[in-house]
């Protein structure tokens, strides 16, 4: 199983979208995705035609108690999403407790690790869907992942936003003693607007080593995507938004293989 995470400290960057689209480019493909929804919001849960009020059994189970629990369990908290290739790991409101229960219980940074490696037969790729906010539940996908994505939208809020995820990133990295390659990806481009334009010219200049080289643009099919409850790859293929994530998919497999030959 390859492991990715999508994250960034600043809301409303596109990182849903990113973990809903990929995952469905590499259904397409014929691989076997598990989508993981950390976020106590459940946009991804949501997303999938799940209700995260609903829930009986979530992530939020991982943290619940003090057991790891098992691969039957684990395998018992996954559902359907009604693509094929695709099951998602759902979210619940609760997990906004995680905070305080890290307090108090010894391990919290590794419970998604440990709970991926129970199921690491079943799938090719995990991809992670992240809160907006530096806690146990952002360290968890980070120190489960092999790969991090950090979507930025390409306006002013969301560089200084991306700054201090790249600290945290740094931090925690070091905390963990773990080298983790990332990739920024330009998020919400409107070539339209100056600002959009400028934000772009910003990222590339100043994180030209790490910077995924293209853009994914604003395109309302996403959210057309969104409503129906598909991938966009299956629900409009065509679209500007679908091709761009395919070449993102395209750079990040590429890198993928760059870095197992190593």
């Amino acid at each position: 199983m390859r492991i990715w995470a999508i994250a960034n400290q600043k809301g409303g960057v596109g990182k849903t979208t990113t973990v809903a689209t990929l995952a469905g480019l590499l259904a397409d493909q014929g691989q076997r995705i598990l989508v993981v929804d950390l976020d106590p919001h459940g946009s991804l849960t949501s997303y999938f035609g799940h209700d995260p009020d609903r829930l009986t059994l979530s992530t939020f189970n991982l943290f619940a108690d003090n057991e790891q629990p098992s691969r039957q369990h684990i395998q018992s908290m996954l559902l359907p999403t009604g693509t094929n290739g695709i099951t998602i790991f759902p979210a619940s409101p609760a997990l906004a407790t995680v905070e305080r229960r890290a307090i108090s219980q010894d391990g919290m940074g590794l419970r998604v690790a440990k709970a991926l490696a129970q199921v690491w037969d079943d799938y090719d790729y995990a991809i992670i869907d992240t809160p907006p906010i530096l806690g146990a539940l952002l360290i968890n996908a980070i120190a489960a992942a092999e790969m991090l994505l950090i979507p930025c939208q390409t306006e002013f809020l969301a560089i200084k936003g991306l700054e201090r995820m790249l600290r945290t990133l740094t931090m925690v990295t070091r905390s963990l003693r773990k080298d983790l390659p990332y990739l920024i990806v330009p998020t919400m481009f409107d070539r339209r607007t100056q600002a959009s334009v400028t934000s772009l010219r910003h990222l590339r200049n100043t994180y030209a080593d790490q910077i995924w080289p293209a853009m994914i643009p604003v395109d309302t099919r996403f959210r057309d995507a969104s409503k129906a409850g598909k991938v966009i790859s299956q629900f409009d293929s065509s679209s500007r938004g679908a091709e761009a994530y395919t070449s993102l998919l395209k750079t990040l497999l590429s890198d993928q293989e760059r870095r197992l030959r190593a």
